[in-house]
């Protein structure tokens, strides 16, 4: 297992470096630019002509003689200062080789508009991030893998259709919707005020005690959670019931009957370990979905201050440093789960030797 663990390390570093530099030049080539945006702004300051920006807003390429679309009657030397803030001023590869080297050390640069690191930024936005990507995670995982066993236990039952009638109904409905609608029955929308309606704590939580600190959290994040938990509980909960129907019809599980093993010891004893094998590889996915893009919605609707609101804001504002050092983040993160992923593999189910495979 050791050695298997290290070659997937290693793999790491190539695929880390793959998706960075096809999301690079994707991005560099797309229009829109820091320079088009503000030279775009200093256009519409100079010549106070908002119909001519608008336009040369969307066409922000360069065009043949190799100037900006949009810097008309702006200095050269101003132009040229702007680049060199962005530091468009050097060669494309010349860019991109930087941003290697300085990603190698965890350099992940300087924003464009905040005035921050992006390692400052992110460790700002992480706390929120955690708190609704954690907690929902977990809920979701406590309630679907019981509510799937016991689904597929009585298969074809009044539990089971009626249960189904609600999952179908969670997963029709977008998240940010249950987000709106808690809002409007228990944060003071039209009916009770129970819940706070924006922030992860009161603006005193420093002067609180620890069990008054835990308690405020607690009930800041409860309608946040309790959105991204009844949005996401659904697919999980069916893959459970069905990845454990497949195990009950199996031939194993009628010679374990005939053996007279009580269904408690068939159904946790040996059906368990096999099912839970399927649930277990969407673990990853599941993760990194729910704790960054899962909540950007729940996060826009609630005020709160997240990674996923930081990586579609940056996106918006053409912000290139915090872009590839959320991107970067998120990629590694993803990586180690999925390699965490195999590893809880081989404790669910000791057959799995995935050094042999390799």
């Amino acid at each position: 297992m050791g050695a298997y663990i290290f070659k997937r390390l290693l793999l790491i570093l190539p695929t880390l470096f793959g998706i960075i530099t096809l999301n690079f030049f994707i991005i560099q080539a797309a229009p829109g630019g820091p320079v088009e945006q503000m030279l775009a702004k200093l256009e519409h300051i100079q010549g106070g002509a908002q119909e001519r920006i608008s336009s040369s807003s969307s066409e922000v390429s360069l065009s043949v003689s190799g100037q900006y679309r949009g810097s008309k009657g702006l200095d050269e030397r101003l132009i040229k200062e702007i680049e060199k803030l962005y530091g468009f001023d050097k060669p494309l590869h010349e860019r991109y080789f930087l941003m290697l080297k300085n990603y190698l050390v965890f350099d992940l640069g300087e924003s464009f508009y905040r005035q921050k690191r992006v390692v400052e930024l992110v460790v700002e936005r992480l706390p929120v991030s955690i708190s609704l990507g954690v907690w929902s995670t977990i809920l979701i995982y406590l309630i679907s893998i019981p509510l799937g066993i016991k689904k597929a236990v009585r298969h074809g039952s009044s539990f089971d259709v009626g249960s189904s009638f609600i999952i179908v109904l969670g997963s029709a409905i977008p998240v940010f919707l249950f987000a709106i609608v808690l809002i409007i029955f228990l944060a003071g929308g039209s009916y009770l005020q129970l819940f706070p309606l924006r922030g992860l704590v009161s603006e005193g939580f420093e002067g609180l005690s620890l069990g008054g600190k835990i308690l405020d959290y607690l009930w800041h994040i409860t309608l946040p959670v309790a959105s991204l938990t009844i949005g996401g509980f659904a697919s999980l909960t069916l893959l459970t019931k069905n990845s454990f129907l497949e195990e009950i019809n199996k031939q194993y599980v009628f010679t374990a009957r005939a053996k007279g093993a009580s269904e408690r010891k068939i159904l946790y004893g040996h059906v368990f370990r096999n099912a839970m094998l399927i649930v277990v590889s969407g673990f990853p996915a599941a993760f990194i979905g729910m704790f960054f893009a899962g909540s950007l919605l729940v996060e826009i609707v609630f005020s709160l201050d997240g990674l996923g609101l930081l990586g579609y804001e940056s996106t918006l504002n053409r912000d290139y440093p915090v872009m590839f050092g959320t991107l970067y983040i998120f990629t590694l993160i993803g990586l180690i789960t999925t390699l965490i992923s195999d590893l809880v593999y081989t404790l669910i189910d000791p057959r799995i030797d995935f050094e042999r495979r390799a």
